[in-house]
């Protein structure tokens, strides 16, 4: 059952210091556009890989009176009816897998639970990028390492999707960065061709699970799927290390998670929200909005849809 956590400014059990809420926009997204977007004052509050698997209870902070409610990420899906009440508007966002790998069952272990068309895909993959000029990984860790690895990612996370429409890039300020690598909390990684790096992988530590926190590729590079060779080469480092217990692909799903993952939790984000007329509004607005989007999603599956659409494109 979700707990309200009554004392003043306690730490709650997944790690957040106060009920002070940020603006976070309840967006209405056709893919990764953002169409449309409602302001609302909410305190985030994120579940750790593992508060997922041991199914901890969420502890909700006291909510600053300016605050909207709260927005729960990656629930377990099977504890939704123990946290919504509690006297606020709940409203489902998404639901996924949280997918992630187990790095204690080694690496033989990992590419034998890899489908035979995935592993042979990889190979694939790896094999091309290999033989092209001047193809490198390179590692890094300490925050010297990181000094030198941020510009050169950036120069990446620039020209990504992620950064141009999710604002999910790689920090322009390094300093959370220097100081995780100087705690022995960051891996990071960069594919390189002709001395210029293609794509990068940073991830920070949370305890034993090292976490998938800033990723791109260079779209001009895409075909050669440099994103997905360099995964593959930061999972090898990350068995022979063995300093982490599991790698964590976080919120969302993907092709690429589901490939290279060991297991995974259903989860959801959960929107509580204080019984206001414009919450009331807001949620009314986005529950049409997911179902029109639902509908239309179905809707292209079927067949006379999918050749009216074949034969637009054409």
């Amino acid at each position: 059952m979700v707990q309200l956590d009554r004392g003043a400014r306690h730490v709650t059990a997944i790690g957040l210091n106060a009920g002070t809420p940020a603006v976070l926009p309840l967006k209405f997204q056709l893919g990764a556009r953002t169409l449309a977007a409602i302001p609302r004052r909410l305190v985030r509050v994120p579940l750790s890989l593992a508060d997922v698997l041991a199914k901890r209870d969420p502890v909700l902070p006291p909510l600053d009176p300016s605050g909207d409610g709260y927005l729960l990420t990656s629930l377990p899906a099977d504890q939704l009816a123990d946290v919504a009440g509690a006297g606020l508007l709940a409203h489902v966002r998404q639901r996924y897998t949280r997918y992630f790998v187990d790095l204690t069952a080694g690496e033989a272990a990992w590419l034998g639970a890899l489908s035979a068309n995935t592993r042979s895909g990889l190979k694939r993959k790896a094999k091309k990028l290999a033989g092209m000029p001047g193809f490198a990984v390179r590692r890094f860790r300490d925050p010297e390492e990181i000094a030198a690895f941020h510009p050169l990612a950036r120069a990446v996370s620039a020209t990504t999707y992620q950064e141009r429409l999710l604002d999910a890039g790689l920090p322009a300020d390094p300093t959370t960065l220097l100081r995780l690598a100087a705690a022995d909390r960051l891996r990071a990684w960069l594919l390189e061709l002709d001395g210029r790096p293609i794509a990068y992988l940073c991830c920070s530590a949370e305890g034993d699970t090292l976490r998938y926190d800033h990723v791109g590729h260079d779209p001009a590079h895409g075909t050669l799927s440099p994103g997905t060779v360099l995964q593959v080469e930061a999972m090898r480092d990350l068995f022979a290390e063995g300093r982490f217990a599991r790698f964590d692909f976080t919120e969302g799903e993907g092709q690429h998670k589901r490939q290279l993952a060991t297991d995974g939790v259903a989860c959801l984000d959960l929107l509580l929200l204080r019984p206001t007329l414009l919450n009331r509004a807001a949620l009314a607005a986005l529950g049409r909005f997911d179902a029109a989007m639902a509908w239309a999603k179905r809707a292209t599956t079927h067949p006379r849809v999918a050749a009216l659409a074949r034969r637009v494109r054409r």
